[in-house]
């Protein structure tokens, strides 16, 4: 267990191995203002929440779900059961985190593009974002993802935070072409037929025998793409 002292920290965001990063703007789209300075203890909060949710997904892929108490992940960060719960309600919380992350870096993603870019180019570009970064961290991403879909209760959590970016993909999509989701199909099918590529390259990438082994993501991604992309954007021309 770390000696280092206890920190008393607040809720906050906890970066997985995977998502954790949020786009910058893209080609065309002016910079907003800068981030507020970060104080010290906000510094420390975020060190307690990156080692509490390396080591919560590590163990949790390692062992499996059910073999890690919330005192094994504690002890493991170097912190207190107590300071566990002041960020996540259970251990099943923390990979629900890793979820809405790649949700919003999906979203952000999106917002980013340039305007007038077409619908296939900014949603290929937006779902590569969490695969990108599961790729470039796959000896640590690898084993979490193939948890989440291994695992009975945390696949169904994935399905539904699916519904949720499929429903800000949806906005997002229909905002940058001028449509209103409510009365026009496409924004919605368009979404739903981006998280079906990017849902059908996870499983694919978590087939492989090993980090080393399994297929690119990217390419599997781009892969899906080339098929979709005639239909995504017919409906704009």
């Amino acid at each position: 267990m770390s000696t280092r002292p206890e920190v008393d920290p607040g809720p906050g965001r906890a970066p997985g191995p995977g998502p954790g990063h949020t786009p910058g703007p893209g080609p065309g789209r002016a910079a907003g203002p800068a981030p507020a300075p970060v104080s010290l203890a906000q510094r420390k909060r975020q060190l307690v929440a990156t080692e509490l949710t390396e080591a919560a997904l590590q163990l949790l892929a390692l062992k499996g779900f059910d073999a890690v108490t919330v005192d094994e992940i504690a002890t493991t960060a170097g912190v207190s059961k107590r300071t566990f719960f002041r960020y996540f309600a259970s251990k099943e919380d923390v990979v629900v985190q890793f979820l809405a992350d790649m949700g919003a870096d999906m979203r952000a993603g999106l917002a980013a593009r340039p305007a007038g870019e077409r619908p296939s180019e900014a949603l290929l570009h937006a779902v590569s974002v969490p695969l990108t970064i599961c790729d470039a961290h796959a000896d640590r991403a690898l084993p979490v993802v193939r948890l989440i879909l291994r695992t009975p209760a945390l696949l169904a959590r994935f399905l539904e935070h699916q519904a949720r970016w499929r429903e800000d993909l949806t906005e997002e999509l229909a905002a940058r072409l001028g449509r209103d989701p409510r009365a026009d199909l496409y924004p919605r099918l368009a979404a739903g037929m981006a998280l079906a590529a990017f849902d059908a390259v996870l499983h694919r990438w978590s087939e492989g025998e090993d980090a080393g082994s399994c297929a690119d993501p990217g390419g599997l991604i781009g892969e899906a793409f080339a098929v979709l992309a005639p239909a995504l954007d017919a409906a704009t021309a």
